[in-house]
């Protein structure tokens, strides 16, 4: 079995303000969430609000919110790099 201990992820964003999402991932929990650009207080609040959260729940919740005609938005951007993690998981299997 494949269980991930503990990394600092540094996603590129496309198609949204935030340029890059930083976190820890940490056996399935994502921690200390930092946007570089966009709404600062709207992604500040999202931030403090899914710290410490698993993260298949911020994928379910985060997954298809859409910022303008987009057609993704940072909490997308977010999730969309969470289940990054979880196929690169899965194909170490």
């Amino acid at each position: 079995m494949f269980e991930v201990i503990f990394m600092h992820i540094k996603y590129e964003t496309e198609g949204v303000c935030a340029k890059v999402i930083e976190y820890d991932y940490d056996n399935g929990l994502v921690c200390n969430i930092c946007f570089d650009g966009g709404c600062p207080g709207n992604l500040q609040m999202l931030s403090k609000l899914l710290d410490g959260w698993e993260a298949d729940k911020i994928v379910a919740v985060c997954t298809g919110n859409l910022c303008r005609n987009r057609g993704t938005s940072c909490a997308d951007q977010l999730a969309k790099s969470l289940i990054k993690i979880e196929e690169e998981e899965k194909a170490l299997v």
